[in-house]
């Protein structure tokens, strides 16, 4: 079954501490669900990013923040295994409900290993 990445948007001014407790049970009850369903592989919340990036010398550049400049981050994900996008955007859907914040879902490409084929 295919894999997908489902992942919370929060603004850069975001603080998980003003989460109230409406927010919090409704994405403790979507997580149940998933558990529940068989499709939740994976689960976390994500903190501070630091970038890493190749300088033409050899060295590596490290810096605050994302790759890229944008005004949202991804502050948490789930990684779920699901019959096919449809399912996977419908729990994106619930996702959005819980969470109260944009979700993106990307299918996760593997690579086929002698265990799977």
């Amino acid at each position: 079954m295919p894999k997908y990445l489902v992942a919370i948007h929060h603004p850069d001014n975001y603080d998980p501490s003003a989460e109230d407790e409406a927010v919090v049970h409704d994405i403790s009850s979507l997580n149940k669900e998933m558990i529940a369903a068989g499709v939740r592989n994976f689960a976390g919340g994500l903190g501070k990013a630091m970038s890493l990036r190749a300088q033409s010398n050899g060295e590596v550049l490290l810096t605050d923040g994302p790759y890229l400049e944008t005004k949202e981050h991804v502050g948490g994900f789930w990684i779920l295994e699901t019959a096919d996008l449809d399912e996977a955007l419908a729990w994106a859907r619930k996702a959005v409900k819980a969470c109260r914040a944009p979700v993106e879902v990307r299918e996760i490409f593997q690579k086929p290993t002698a265990a799977n084929n």
